[in-house]
């Protein structure tokens, strides 16, 4: 009863406040929360157009989701298999697993990277939030990342290994991802506009950086000195994280954390920072 009063008055004492807070300092939190509601709003349209462009005409539609990271995983395992067939166990679960967490990052900031100069005509024309669009495009490729679980899952049924406790770590890989991406995305998206050669080095970097991340390689197959160089690669940790959970049944340590946790914040603050920055000038520019 004394839980419920309290929470009663303290509601109460909001109110009053808010009541008696200056006309423009209720308008500013009224702004503030209509804009919010209009940037998940078109957020929300952004991605259910997105899915009907990716799939318009398909006869399969959203079932390419699933079989895309099928069909890749029986053509990288017919190149490599016998390559590696006694250093990785479960070799096709081991490279399902890499490939589909290094397809949400290069997918999702290769989109956000095109975002600001895709929608242009909206820009010039309507008054909106820009950061919407490169967050968008996140937020649909880990729709996909999601439903190409499905593959993973059968892939893993097919070999016979077990979900276990560890895959409740799932969800913080997620959102280390997405801080991840959505940063890179917003950093890129803001720099295209001015420099439009980093749509094409962008795809140069992609391709280093799989060829950079042990996706279809054990990750021991580095010298030293470049085992040493790859703690850097962020990709390399995130990876290592999904295998950890789903394919190895191992708790991710405190350190792999730290590392996930501090790659994506520090890459979405410099993003955001980047775009908030130079946003009002794209206007000028796309």
């Amino acid at each position: 009863m004394t839980c419920r009063t309290g929470t009663i008055d303290s509601m109460a004492e909001t109110a009053q406040t808010d009541l008696t807070a200056p006309k423009s300092v209720r308008k500013e939190r009224r702004t503030q929360v209509t804009e919010t509601q209009h940037s998940l709003f078109v957020l929300r349209e952004l991605v259910s157009k997105d899915f009907k462009l990716k799939y318009r005409r398909s006869v399969l539609g959203i079932l390419w989701s699933v079989l895309n990271p099928l069909l890749m995983m029986i053509v990288l395992t017919a190149v490599f298999s016998y390559m590696f067939r006694f250093a990785i166990e479960h070799f096709p679960v081991y490279l399902i697993l890499g490939n589909t967490l290094f397809a949400l990052m290069s997918a999702s900031t290769s989109d956000a990277m095109r975002s600001i100069m895709v929608s242009a005509p909206l820009i010039k024309k309507v008054k909106i939030n820009k950061i919407v669009f490169p967050i968008e495009k996140v937020i649909f490729e880990l729709v996909n990342f999601c439903i190409s679980l499905i593959a993973v899952a059968l892939v893993m049924a097919f070999f016979r290994i077990a979900p276990t406790i560890n895959l409740v770590f799932l969800p913080l890989l997620l959102l280390y991802m997405v801080l991840f991406c959505s940063g890179l995305g917003m950093l890129l998206s803001a720099l295209v506009v001015f420099f439009r050669d980093i749509e094409h080095l962008w795809s140069v970097v992609l391709t280093a950086w799989t060829y950079a991340t042990p996706l279809f390689y054990p990750a021991d197959l580095w010298p030293d000195f470049l085992a040493r160089i790859e703690v850097f690669n962020p990709m390399y940790h995130y990876v290592t994280y999904f295998r950890d959970i789903a394919l190895w049944n191992t708790t991710p340590s405190l350190t792999l954390n730290l590392a996930c946790f501090g790659f994506a914040i520090i890459t979405f603050v410099v993003g955001y920072i980047v775009f908030r920055k130079t946003e009002d000038k794209f206007v000028l520019h796309v």
